[in-house]
């Protein structure tokens, strides 16, 4: 009875972890919305309460790495229990990371529209609001993946980045074509590239998630491989 009573109590412990990760997914998906929303109503404001938000997912990047620690100290997982917890420490890392660059997306909008600067046309700006609509899409999928513990969800965040690279290569070939008609350009060019980079890495952190995944279902680590591969290796379970 007392090893069922604590299997049960490790159970609700890291329930209450999970819990804490898909508030933070959340928070992350907010923050790029919210961001994405700063720049298309050109209000800074919006951007910069953004900006004070993140102080959030730090916040619960901190307590749910300390209930991680906390949990392996005290229960000694092993096995999948402790393949788990080493997982969820990886995938807290990726949110806070994605929320960092949520953050950027709602700098760029203080950078273009703080009285006294010169904001780009609205025609450079679409593929911003496109792409951040896209990878906030993979994230959603990243955590519904990890809130049901499927692979194959996980698996369509792998599909969509693989069509991720395609999308930034026509992006940056079309802004390039604004500087080839108005060098005037060049300084905003810079500044929607950067943008676009954080929106690369955003969508880079929920594939990483979704390899998380599969890592906790197979203890497989596809981090580090190619898609095309990832994809394989799902097949097979």
């Amino acid at each position: 009875m007392n090893e069922g009573h604590i299997v049960t109590r490790f159970d609700q412990e890291l329930e209450h972890l999970n819990s804490l990760i898909l508030e933070m997914g959340q928070l992350a998906i907010n923050q790029l919305t919210e961001a994405l929303d700063s720049l298309a109503n050109e209000d800074t404001e919006q951007a910069y309460n953004v900006i004070a938000r993140d102080s959030k997912l730090n916040d619960l990047d901190s307590q749910s790495n300390d209930e991680i620690i906390r949990l392996i100290a005290k229960r000694q997982p092993v096995a999948r229990d402790l393949r788990e917890l080493i997982a969820i420490g990886k995938i807290v890392s990726d949110l806070e990371r994605a929320g960092d660059e949520a953050r950027k997306i709602a700098g760029l909008t203080i950078r273009f529209f703080e009285p006294g600067n010169k904001p780009p046309s609205n025609e450079i700006l679409t593929d911003i609001h496109q792409l951040a609509e896209y990878v906030c899409k993979m994230l959603q999928l990243s955590m519904t993946s990890f809130s049901e513990q499927n692979m194959k969800t996980a698996g369509k965040v792998v599909r969509r980045g693989l069509k991720l690279d395609n999308q930034l290569q026509s992006i940056i070939r079309r802004l390039t074509t604004f500087i080839m008609e108005d060098p005037r350009n060049i300084g905003h060019f810079i500044d929607i590239v950067l943008g676009i980079r954080a929106l690369e890495r955003f969508g880079g952190h929920a594939k990483n998630i979704a390899s998380h995944i599969v890592f906790i279902q197979t203890g497989e680590d596809l981090r580090h491989v190619a898609d095309d591969e990832f994809l394989k290796s799902i097949g097979k379970h």
